[in-house]
């Protein structure tokens, strides 16, 4: 059994030895978590979810149904992935040709959020509070605070930590109205300045 005793388990769902769960994440209905993976605290993870093997997902992520978070794939905290998104750990899979030396690490930094039936190919990294476009197809790195849409995606915009679309003034800076959030550009990135 995991280590930790303080999360939720619902009955039809299923953890495999050798697992770490943090206090107070939720396991629902018709759910794997594969051996060696590592979980935070506050998580939820809704039905027919599958995690690893050897995952690691940190505090504050929320998994909607019908995600697979396969070997290669991390989640910093505050991560969202939206219904039955998708990932990939190999480029060029074949059935009858066993290529787990060739997973590529998908890394999907703190505060990043992925829509609902979004594909991410293996081998990218999503910066930290990008937004990926629910249906994208994200097959390279996203820039913190990027929007993405599109197959394949393509940056349309920036948000804020709070996932609003930013307008710019014209010195290069815009505010969130959500939370006073304020953010400027510089060099095509954008920086958080307060």
């Amino acid at each position: 059994m995991p280590s930790s005793s303080s999360f939720y388990l619902h009955p039809s769902s299923f953890v495999d030895e050798n697992v770490n769960i943090g206090s107070n994440t939720k396991i629902w209905h018709f759910s794997h978590i594969l051996s060696g993976s590592d979980i935070g605290s506050n998580c939820s993870f809704g039905q027919n979810c599958v995690v690893g093997p050897k995952v690691k997902i940190g505090n504050g992520v929320k998994v909607q149904n019908n995600v697979s978070v396969y070997e290669g794939v991390e989640c910093e905290d505050d991560v969202f992935l939206g219904p039955s998104c998708v990932f990939t750990n190999v480029t060029n899979p074949r059935a009858f040709i066993v290529r787990r030396d060739e997973f590529k690490p998908t890394l999907l930094k703190k505060g990043s959020s992925v829509g609902a039936n979004a594909t991410i190919v293996c081998g990218v990294t999503i910066g930290e509070y990008a937004l990926i476009g629910s249906g994208a197809v994200v097959n390279r790195d996203v820039k913190p605070y990027a929007l993405v849409a599109g197959v394949p995606a393509r940056q349309i915009g920036w948000v804020s930590r709070a996932g609003n679309t930013l307008k710019f003034d014209e010195n290069g800076c815009a505010e969130d109205r959500f939370d006073g959030s304020r953010y400027r550009l510089e060099n095509d990135n954008l920086i958080a300045i307060g």
